[in-house]
């Protein structure tokens, strides 16, 4: 089988799953209009509007895992690499490291880490 006809089936498969996917889901939902009347998540009726601004402290919160996510993608290769470079990579991970450190203690003596 050439690639071309290897793509062009592989494409065919994807098709037909889609297709067979939003066919079930037309067959197995309970109604074709939306649900407005019925609360959406745990059955409780909602206390605040669905875009209803968040308070500001959040963006901190989401920044410092953001930080911290980063680090963990950083460090996964770097743990690979180590034996092969030497010195120089513990240097350079300890340097992201302090980078890393030093904006949570800045957001900790901001008070971004206070929750009242």
């Amino acid at each position: 089988m050439s690639g071309f006809t290897a793509v062009l089936s592989l494409l065919a498969v994807a098709l037909l799953a889609m297709a067979g996917l939003y066919g079930a889901a037309q067959a197995l939902r309970f109604s074709s209009g939306p649900l407005s009347v019925q609360p959406f998540h745990s059955g409780l009726e909602p206390t605040e509007h669905a875009v209803s601004r968040f308070h500001v402290r959040w963006y901190t919160v989401t920044m410092l895992f953001l930080a911290f996510d980063m680090e963990m993608v950083f460090m996964y290769p770097w743990t690979l690499v180590i034996s092969t470079m030497g010195p120089s990579a513990v240097i350079e991970m300890f340097v992201f490291l302090t980078v890393l450190l030093s904006g949570v203690v800045y957001a900790w003596r901001e008070g971004a880490l206070r929750w009242t």
